[in-house]
Formats: structure tokens, C-alpha cells, sequence
């Protein structure tokens, strides 16, 4: 496989190698949340993934600065140009200012994205920070003659943009020509527009309307696909890296910020657009209305009745990573029981691993050479477009030969000391920088160091007692143990306990 980072570039709509503007540093632009509710599962999904994204540009040394926005403003429920803002929605409901809404969800947000290990963005800007450069924008686009004023209001201009540019629906691939017959049944009261495919990029607010600023056309707010344009061009500048987001957004959320950028400035913004897939259950998509859909807080407690249990966040993590990010991943009970046994696996064969030592062959040996094409195969499929369920089965590999090291069906003798260094250190930059897997100890209390410490005198002392040929005691412990949730298994170097 090559070396170079392949990815799959939404625009073309094909893999192409990846070439950043500026050699050693990349520019990536993700579509945060909307903070009007708590995150759901499919959010989560993307954001885990554009997190291992960002995690393997930092292992192969870019210098990355990595925005996420938080949208705080003019996202409206109809997602296009109809119904009222979703925050101001919520404030009404919950008898909030707009602001302690977005804080009280943004809040919540970031403690799940702790909760799932993801690392923090270089940067996040919220719409409601940048309506002077949201402002500033409108005015590029009407000076530009993409956009019209109408009754307070501006529109963009999506035929005559169509016509003299020739590259609306590139990224959706949708035709104009079809997008107005579709809008046609959608505009209801919106005769300000001259097309039925034009959207708002800044409107004018109603008397009841939470948010409002002053603008050259009326007291008002942005329009919800303008802030990422504006934001983008602001921290990454006029062409830029990489912009993700779910496949929902292609259209029309993404389709209007590439318009909204030639339009203002005559350039695309991002070079490579990367699209993660919906996350099904029990192969349908989620839907409050019918009950087939589940929170996060019910995947990590087990209370519902799609779930048998509950499941770890590193398990769920797990899970979403043996799914490529651009495929559709569904959420079954059978899929996460599966996921649940399969990171436990992981982690037993990097504990096994970090206790062989005393590797006594040569490099030229054949299974020198077999491990490390394994690991470097894992390696190309992460570089092939980030592949992380071809990468994980690959480290699913190296565990069958790491258990066979200590089941004594192979050698040490037949390893180098060398190779054995770099599986050691290729399993712990996989597991825990690349994919960003946390040892379950770490995640359920923080206490990982205190919980080894602790585990390790009680079988000290069940050890004692078995020197002592005392089995009544020796018993008693491993059977507690096993009914707290923790298997404690002999072997010839020892005791070695995992949770079950």
C-alpha cells in the first residue's frame, strides 16, 4: 500500500492524495452542534470520527489547527429558510435567555465529547461571537452581485450564481433545474425570494424574535450557513485544508457555504470535503417518533428497551471505529456486545504484550518480518482514506501472535529485541493516541493507578495463602472477585486478573 495519506475528497468524489496548502500544516474546518438540546448519538458519531482524524494528522506530524463552531444562532427548524431559530425556540420553552441555553447545552456537549476521550478542537467559535464578520460578508456578496436585498432581508442569489459560476450542486450533485421544482412546494410565504432555490444569508427578525442585531438592512440575525463560511475564512483563511461534517449537511448546509465563499471572494474554501455516514439501529434510521432511537445516557446505563445492558463509552467508541466513517454503522445490542468483547480483547493483548520481555532473535527472521508487516499494515490502512476496521483487524492479528508469545505455541527466541520494542510501542500509539481508546479503569473512575495497586495486594495475599496451600482462602478471594466483575486467571509467571 502507499505511503501517502489517500483520502476521499466529497467533491470530486473520489480518493485523491492528500497535498495540504502549506507542507507540515493542516487546516480542517468541522460543523459543530447546534446547542439547542443535548447531543444525540449521530453527532457523536461524527465528532469520534473527524477525532481520529485529527488524532492521525498529529501522529504523522502535521501541525494542525483544527475549528469546530458551535452554532448559537439562525439555525431554524425548517433548516433552510422557514420556522423559527431553534435556540430562540428553546429559550420560549424553557423560560431561558437564548444565551443560558446555549450555554447550558454547550456545556453538556463538551462533557460528552470528555466522555468519549475526543480532544479538544485548537479552536471553537460560536455564530453569536462573529456577527461583524458574518455582516461584513453579506455586504462582499451584495457588492458582488450574488445577493439581493428584499424587504430587510438578503438573499443569495442561487440562479444567477448558478448561471455565471457554473458549480452549484457540485458538492450535493444536485441540478438546479431540479432544486427549483423541489423548492417550488416549499416557499409558502416567502414571495421576498426571486427564486425558489435562493436561501437567506441574513433575515430580517420579527418583533418577537429573541436574537436580533443591527445591520446595514434591517435589525436581524445571520442566516445558518453563513456563520461557517465566515468563521472558516476567518481562522483558516480564503482556501484552507480539509471541511467535515455528516453527509446530512452536503445539502444544503455545505452546497451554500461553498456559493457563499466564491460568492464573497471568488474563492472554494476548503480543497477536500470529508463526509461521515448516519448511524442506523436495527438497520432503520433513528426516530424519536416511532421509538426506535437511544441517548447516550441509555447506552452507558442500559435503560432502554433496545438494550440488554449498559456499555461502556470506551465500548461504544470502540464500536464506531470498526465501521469506516464514510459507511453507514448500525446500532444494534448483538453490535455492541460484539464491540464490548472485541476492546477487552484489545486491551488484554497490550496488557500481555507489556509483560513479554527476553526477545532473543535476529531480524531476518520469518516471523520479525511477518509482525512487522502486520504493523505496517496497519499503518497503510489508516493512510488509505482512515481506515480504522481494516487498521483494527490488522491489530487483531498482532493479538493472535501476542497470546501465542505467552500461550507458548511461539517464541521469543524467534523475535529480535527490536521488533518486539516497536510492536510494544505501535500497539500503545494505535490504542491510545491513534484511536483514542482509554483503559476502562481510567474511564469509569480515574482511578486506574489506585485500582492496579489495589488488585495486585489482593493477590498477594491470595498467593500467600496458596504457598501456604490455605485453598479455602485462595478460593474465597478468586470467587469474590468473579462475582464483583473481575476474572483472576494462574498461570506459570502468576496470577493475572482482567474485568470481565
Amino acid at each position: 500500500m502507499s505511503q501517502d495519506l489517500i483520502v476521499h475528497n466529497s467533491l470530486k468524489r473520489q480518493k485523491e492524495v492528500f497535498t495540504p496548502l502549506e507542507k507540515g500544516y493542516v487546516g480542517m474546518y468541522v460543523c459543530g452542534p447546534t446547542v439547542y438540546s443535548d447531543v444525540h448519538l449521530g453527532n457523536c458519531r461524527t465528532f469520534v470520527s473527524f477525532d481520529v482524524i485529527y488524532r492521525y494528522l498529529l501522529h504523522l506530524g502535521y501541525r494542525v489547527r483544527y475549528v469546530r463552531n458551535v452554532t448559537d444562532v439562525g439555525h431554524l427548524t425548517g433548516d433552510s429558510d422557514d420556522g423559527e431559530d431553534k435556540m430562540s425556540k428553546r429559550a420560549k420553552l424553557e423560560q431561558l435567555e437564548p444565551m443560558e441555553v446555549a450555554q447550558k447545552y454547550t456545556i453538556g456537549f463538551h462533557d460528552m465529547m470528555r466522555i468519549f476521550n475526543t480532544l479538544s478542537p485548537s479552536i471553537e467559535p460560536r455564530a453569536t461571537g462573529h456577527i461583524p464578520e458574518q455582516i461584513e460578508m453579506v455586504q462582499a456578496i451584495l457588492d458582488n452581485g450574488f445577493a439581493y436585498e428584499s424587504n430587510g432581508s438578503v438573499y443569495f442569489d442561487t440562479l444567477k450564481f448558478a448561471e455565471e459560476k457554473g458549480i452549484y450542486g457540485e458538492l450535493s450533485g444536485r441540478k438546479i433545474d431540479e432544486l427549483l421544482v423541489e423548492s417550488r412546494d416549499d416557499l409558502k410565504n416567502q414571495d421576498e425570494k426571486r427564486h425558489p432555490a435562493d436561501f437567506a444569508i441574513w433575515m430580517k427578525a420579527s418583533p418577537e424574535h429573541l436574537m436580533r442585531w443591527n445591520s446595514p438592512w434591517s435589525v436581524g440575525f445571520p442566516g445558518w450557513h453563513l456563520e461557517c463560511s465566515a468563521m472558516s475564512r476567518k481562522y483558516l483563511g480564503e482556501q484552507f485544508d480539509i471541511h467535515g461534517g455528516g453527509s446530512d449537511l452536503k445539502f444544503p448546509h455545505h452546497e451554500n457555504e461553498v456559493a457563499q465563499n466564491v460568492g464573497a471572494c471568488d474563492c472554494t474554501g476548503a480543497r477536500v470535503w470529508l463526509h461521515t455516514n448516519m448511524l442506523l439501529m436495527n438497520g432503520r434510521k433513528m426516530s424519536k417518533s416511532d421509538g426506535n432511537t437511544v441517548t447516550p445516557d441509555q447506552l452507558f446505563t442500559g435503560d432502554s428497551p433496545h438494550l440488554s445492558k449498559g456499555y461502556s463509552p470506551m465500548a461504544i467508541r470502540f464500536f464506531m471505529l470498526q465501521s469506516h466513517y464514510s459507511s453507514t454503522l448500525d446500532l444494534t445490542d448483538e453490535a455492541l456486545l460484539a464491540a464490548e468483547k472485541g476492546y477487552k480483547r484489545l486491551l488484554e493483548g497490550y496488557d500481555v504484550l507489556g509483560k513479554l520481555s527476553g526477545a532473543s532473535g535476529t531480524e531476518s527472521d520469518e516471523l520479525d518480518k511477518e509482525i512487522n508487516e502486520l504493523i505496517d499494515g496497519a499503518f497503510a490502512e489508516m493512510n488509505d482514506d482512515f481506515n480504522t476496521p481494516k487498521a483494527l483487524a490488522r491489530l487483531f492479528e498482532l493479538v493472535s501472535k501476542i497470546n501465542s508469545f505467552k500461550g507458548g505455541q511461539l517464541s521469543l527466541t524467534n523475535i529480535s529485541a527490536a521488533t518486539l520494542d516497536r510492536l510494544q510501542a505501535s500497539f500503545r500509539t494505535f490504542i491510545f493516541d491513534i484511536l483514542g481508546l482509554v483503559g476502562e479503569a481510567s474511564v469509569d473512575t480515574g482511578n486506574g493507578d489506585a485500582m492496579e495497586s489495589a488488585m495486585q495486594l489482593i493477590l498477594d495475599i491470595r498467593q500467600d495463602a496458596r504457598t501456604n496451600k490455605d485453598w479455602g482462602t485462595s478460593d474465597k478471594i478468586r470467587d469474590a472477585l468473579k462475582a464483583a466483575g473481575i476474572v483472576v486467571k494462574d498461570g506459570k509467571d502468576g496470577a493475572e486478573w482482567s474485568i470481565e
